[in-house]
């Protein structure tokens, strides 16, 4: 047996020898074993030739070999286990790095000149500058059994213009004349004050003269002017009440003072009862000519409706044939078209008088500019001018609006006459509640801060570098702030300042 584990031993040795010596070893160990063949000692020991107990020398040689894959292969699965554990498997400064924040990213914006505004955004509707509902009370002056609607000549949707006759009231007109001041008694020959000065107007203006009456004054002239109005749209105008009895009476009285003046003369009589009788002669004609005044033509509240301008447009229509006075029987709008909005509580503040205001038509387009002409202080009241004022017999101011009214009421005016198909629609209204005077220099808000001193900042960024620049603010508005540097040429149009910062995907996603 230990010759046996010698000579594998050898063989070991020679195999690795050869293996190591290359073809030269391998000869030499050839020759070994041909020497140890020719001694004969191998082959006379049992069990040293070949047979089934006997190992062969071939067979180290593969298990070895066996040995060499299996290293490998493991060796190769250990390395694809650290490449794998090395995804996975991070050290604390690579966590640390990983799950940190992302680094900022400044956000800036240009510094501008430019005007800076404060706006209040609201919604209008485009509406006539006068809307008048027209609730006549009834025909005067003539007895008849039921005041009543007999004709109606107006229709809905339709132009009306000074002179022309909405309707009948019991066979009586009722007409439009150019006026602001609403009418509030009938006018009767005598009569003085601003209203006989608007009816004088309007009747010169149609070319129905008042001759020489004083402006204000219901004389001569103005009576034959309502008669010479009344015959032109087919009417007789109704005389004032009593008037022929007074007349006639006055007459009567004026007959008998100056016979009885003139008896006296006949007889010679003087002083006393003379001077008498001459000044009562004078008393009765004077009673006469008040009563002749007195005794013209009237034009009765009833039957006249002021507008403050014209063509005036029917806006509704509810008058028919049978209705009664008293009732709404149609709304009358007149003069140019402005806008009426309301603001809430917040808005209020903010909106005055004179200041300027944008208008678009969503629907069209049009962009025009106006003024606000009128502020509510009350909410739901329009501002006085507004919605109809300047009424006469057709019914009480602001009843002429379609719905009511919620907020503050304003008016707008626009600079320029608006199209006539605007009428009714709804707009915009972009109201400037603050302007700077002319172009300043402007920043978004949030580029200004205050340090802990107080001074308020903007922080401009040129270059990657960061410099803070002292300013004083001014007007503000959308967004924007005015700034003016305190010192000169530190801040310009263009120049970058920081408004904030922005995250950037990091490093570890």
């Amino acid at each position: 047996m230990s010759e046996f584990r010698g000579i594998n031993s050898g063989s070991a040795s020679d195999e690795d020898s050869a293996s190591e010596a290359g073809p030269g070893g391998r000869a030499g160990s050839a020759a070994g074993a041909g020497s140890a063949a020719g001694t004969g000692t191998a082959a006379e020991e049992p069990g040293s030739g070949p047979g089934p107990g006997r190992p062969r020398a071939g067979d180290g040689t593969a298990r070895r070999r066996r040995t060499v894959v299996a290293v490998a292969v493991g060796a190769l699965l250990l390395s694809g286990g650290g490449v794998a554990a090395s995804a996975f498997v991070k050290s604390p400064a690579q966590v640390a790095a990983d799950t940190a924040p992302p680094e900022r990213d400044v956000l800036t914006a240009p510094v501008e000149q430019r005007v800076v505004t404060d706006t209040v955004v609201t919604r209008g509707t485009v509406t006539a500058a006068q809307s008048v509902p027209v609730t006549p009370v009834g025909a005067s002056g003539e007895e008849v059994a039921r005041q009543i609607v007999t004709k109606v000549k107006a229709k809905a949707g339709g132009t009306v213009r000074q002179g022309e006759v909405l309707l009948e009231v019991s066979a009586r007109p009722l007409f439009v004349l150019k006026g602001a001041v609403p009418v509030y008694r009938d006018l009767k020959p005598g009569a003085r004050g601003d209203d006989v000065a608007q009816v004088q107007k309007a009747f010169n203006g149609l070319g129905h003269s008042t001759g020489s009456d004083p402006k204000g004054t219901y004389g001569p002239g103005t009576q034959a002017a309502v008669r010479s109005f009344y015959r032109s749209i087919g009417y007789d105008p109704l005389e004032a009440e009593g008037g022929e009895e007074a007349v006639s009476a006055a007459r009567t009285a004026e007959k008998a003072a100056r016979r009885a003046l003139e008896d006296l003369e006949a007889e010679g009589t003087g002083g006393r009862p003379l001077r008498y009788a001459r000044e009562d002669l004078a008393e009765a004609r004077q009673a006469l000519t008040e009563a002749e005044a007195a005794a013209g033509p009237v034009v009765p509240a009833s039957e006249v409706v002021f507008l403050k301008a014209f063509p005036a447009r029917v806006d509704s229509l509810t008058a028919q044939p049978g209705s009664v006075p008293g009732e709404r029987l149609m709304v009358l709008s007149a003069g140019e078209l402005v806008v009426r909005g309301s603001l809430d509580s917040a808005q209020k503040g903010l909106v005055r008088r004179g200041q300027r205001v944008r208008i678009l038509s969503e629907a069209t387009g049009a962009e025009v500019t106006g003024r606000i002409t009128t502020v509510s202080d009350t909410p739901g009241t329009p501002a006085a001018g507004g919605a109809g004022d300047g009424t006469g017999s057709e019914g009480e101011a602001g009843e002429g609006t379609a719905a009511q009214v919620s907020g503050f009421p304003y008016t707008v005016k626009p600079d320029k006459p608006l199209p006539p198909a605007l009428a009714s629609q709804d707009v915009r209204l972009t109201v400037e509640a603050a302007a700077s005077e002319g172009k300043v220099l402007v920043v978004p808000v949030s580029a200004v801060s205050a340090g802990v001193d107080g001074t308020t900042v903007v922080t401009v960024y040129e270059k990657g570098q960061r410099r803070r620049v002292p300013v004083r603010t001014g007007t503000s508005g959308d967004g924007y702030v005015e700034v003016r540097p305190e010192t000169a040429d530190a801040l310009a149009p263009g120049a970058r300042v920081i408004v904030g910062v922005k995250p950037t995907t990091g490093a570890g996603g």
